[in-house]
Formats: structure tokens, C-alpha cells, sequence
């Protein structure tokens, strides 16, 4: 008797243990921090291009015949979806090059969409175009593009179509974080032009929005890691727990009295 009621209380005690917290299931709690706190996103840095990126480059001029060869497609590129840009766009190559009309090679490895932009306009200007034109030139990303996997509802590459995107709109857009996800060491390697470094954020924690990578950047891939709970595999919840106790119990007491 007494070995069962030991039996009982490991197995209870360990299955209580497998059970997911609900602090280990909320998002940016309060934990002794001011309530109502406002955040300056001081650590969005502007992306800078990589090798491989797509980006749209858009000419505008007073009389459109001039600059129609920049812009033979345009007219789709409003409504294009994720493959015609891939076909269309400009596609950063191995050295850090994009190849225009006009211009040929031009090289924006490392710059900013603003800074290739600048360039452009400058180009354009110094052999081609009179400042009379009204050269109006636009660039933009092909879409902000990130990696998703792990836990999550929904894993996989995801393409939103904006300029700036969170940790939590990444995650949320991917079908959110599963219970037995690990949501206080969330991994998320980031690519630079010449390295590639992995962070870690805990998303239970309302400091999460001062890390440097709570708003992501393109190319970005974010794992996030399992709970010690998937691999015991009692269960996630009490009621999971319970039923798991049971079933032990009852196969012990069956075994038991086989033996006997």
C-alpha cells in the first residue's frame, strides 16, 4: 500500500511538473515594469541590401516617352503578385549588382532602397537627363520576406507586403506560437551583408520591444524552440495530466495484480 501511494505521488508530482504554465503561454507581461510605457523604436535600422534581393525601381518623367523603357512593365507591377516580381524586378546578383536599361550594371550591395534611389537619379541625371525632365524615380523592396519554423501553427517563408513587421505580426501571420512552444528564448538569425548573427528574445517579457530584433528585418529567420512538456509527452494541460495519471495508474494496477 505504501508503494502505491508513493507511485501515486511521483506520477502526480511529475506530471504537475509537465504541465504548461499559463506565464510560459502570455505575451510581454508586466513584470514590475511602469504601465502605459511609450516606446521609441530606436532600434529599427535601415535594411541594407544582400545578395539575391528583389526590388522594383519605378521611373517617373513630365513626358513618360522618355522614361517608358525603365517602365514596360508598370502597369502590372501595381497589382503584381510575389512570382511576376520575381520575373520582373530587379534581382541583386553575386557581386552586389542589379543590371538597368540604359545604366547596365549598377551596384547597391549594402545600400539602402533610399541610397539606391539617390544613385539612380544621379545616374540618370549626369549622361542621360536634364533636370527639366522632372526625373521622379521610386524603390522599393520586393515584399519583407522571413522564415518561420518550429513551433508554430503555421511554418514556413512568408512575404508581407509593408515596410515594417514585428517579432509578434511574424509569429501571429505564421498561425501563433503552440503551447509547447518555447516562447522566452525565441531564436532569430539575422543576415548582414558580411555575417550572419542569431539573437534571442523572450516574447513573455515587455522589455521584448527594446530588443534590436522585435521589428525584424528582411530575410530574417525566426525559430522557435520546443518545451521540456512535447518530449515527456504527459500532457499540456491539467486535464491531460489526469488523464495521463490514470492510464499509468490503471496499467500499474493491472501489472500488478498479473504478477500476483
Amino acid at each position: 500500500m505504501n508503494i502505491q501511494k508513493i507511485l501515486f505521488l511521483l506520477l502526480l508530482f511529475s506530471c504537475l511538473q509537465s504541465c504548461v504554465s499559463t506565464k510560459d503561454l502570455e505575451y510581454l507581461q508586466d513584470k514590475n515594469q511602469v504601465s502605459n510605457e511609450v516606446v521609441t523604436p530606436y532600434n529599427i535600422k535601415p535594411y541594407r541590401l544582400q545578395s539575391h534581393d528583389i526590388i522594383s525601381i519605378s521611373v517617373r518623367a513630365l513626358d513618360p516617352k522618355l522614361v517608358a523603357i525603365f517602365n514596360t512593365d508598370n502597369s502590372e507591377q501595381n497589382t503584381a503578385s510575389e512570382q511576376s516580381l520575381y520575373m520582373k524586378g530587379y534581382t541583386v546578383d553575386d557581386h552586389g549588382n542589379i543590371r538597368m536599361p540604359i545604366l547596365g550594371e549598377v551596384n547597391v550591395l549594402g545600400y539602402t532602397t533610399e541610397e539606391v534611389r539617390t544613385k539612380v537619379e544621379e545616374l540618370l541625371l549626369k549622361d542621360h537627363f536634364k533636370n527639366s525632365a522632372g526625373l521622379f524615380v521610386t524603390v522599393k523592396l520586393g515584399g519583407f520576406r522571413y522564415t518561420v519554423n518550429g513551433e508554430v501553427g503555421n511554418p514556413g517563408t512568408k512575404v508581407l507586403y509593408q515596410d515594417k513587421v514585428s517579432v509578434l505580426e511574424a509569429i501571429a501571420n505564421s498561425g501563433d506560437i503552440t503551447m509547447v512552444g518555447n516562447r522566452k528564448d525565441v531564436k532569430i538569425i539575422r543576415q548582414f551583408p558580411s555575417k550572419v548573427e542569431t539573437f534571442s528574445i523572450d516574447l513573455t517579457n515587455s522589455n521584448a520591444i527594446h530588443s534590436p530584433v522585435f521589428y525584424l528585418q528582411p530575410n530574417d529567420y525566426i525559430y522557435v524552440k520546443p518545451l521540456k512538456q512535447k518530449s515527456w509527452g504527459t500532457g499540456k494541460t491539467g486535464i491531460e495530466s489526469l488523464g495521463t495519471i490514470i492510464t499509468i495508474l490503471s496499467l500499474a494496477t493491472t501489472t500488478f495484480l498479473l504478477l500476483k
